[in-house]
């Protein structure tokens, strides 16, 4: 079951797919496994009063599944021209300003895509926080395990912004990218660590 070409083309030394990409595939994972909270949970009597809740937000993690599955080929192909515009001769003046001035479009694409990666992982982690709380308590750790894991892609693609940004010479249009991905990073971070903390006290632990 497991797509193991895509891991193993993942291991390899070609430039994609890369972390973006993977990012992507991690928060497909994690919007898989809210799902499978939900449709523990449908049918259930004990649940009945949640389940038109439950429908809807399985509704909205297929949907988000489907964009993060999509993205990781988006990422594929926004990276293309930035490895592109870096394999451009620069020996002239005209090929350095024609090398800078395509490696600067291409910076805006490849790091577009995982910033919307992260809009749609931080919008996994609102299903997550349904899902542990209203979800079947026999699948309340897979719920945490779900947040947990769109928490590390929405971290991660946060990463390829910050150096895809790092890179561009409009400072002002960096600075934006680099603003979005902060109050994306702090979003998802607080709603995945209350999920977390929500599952361990459900588990009998001690959040840490």
């Amino acid at each position: 079951m497991l797509d193991a070409a895509f891991i193993d083309e993942l291991a390899s030394s070609a430039p994609v797919p890369g972390g973006g990409g993977a990012c992507a595939c991690c928060g497909a994972l994690a919007s898989a496994l809210a799902s499978m909270v939900g449709n523990l949970t449908v049918g259930k009597a004990r649940y009945a009063d949640v389940e038109g809740e439950v429908l809807s937000s399985l509704g909205c993690l297929a949907t988000l599944r489907e964009r993060l599955v999509a993205l990781v080929d988006e990422d594929a192909r926004a990276f293309e021209p930035l490895a592109a515009a870096y394999r451009m001769p620069r020996e002239t003046p005209d090929e350095r300003a024609a090398k800078e001035d395509a490696l600067q479009e291409a910076l805006v694409g490849a790091t577009e895509v995982p910033l919307e990666i992260m809009r749609a992982c931080v919008e996994v982690l609102r299903e997550c926080d349904f899902m542990a709380r209203c979800g079947s308590r026999m699948a309340v750790s897979d719920a945490g395990v779900s947040a947990l894991f769109a928490k590390a892609a929405l971290q991660g693609a946060s990463l390829n912004v910050l150096i895809n940004a790092g890179s561009m010479a409009d400072v002002a249009r960096a600075e934006a990218y680099r603003a979005q991905a902060e109050r994306l990073v702090d979003e998802g971070t607080r709603l995945a660590d209350a999920v977390y903390a929500f599952v361990l006290d459900e588990l009998g632990g001690a959040a840490t």
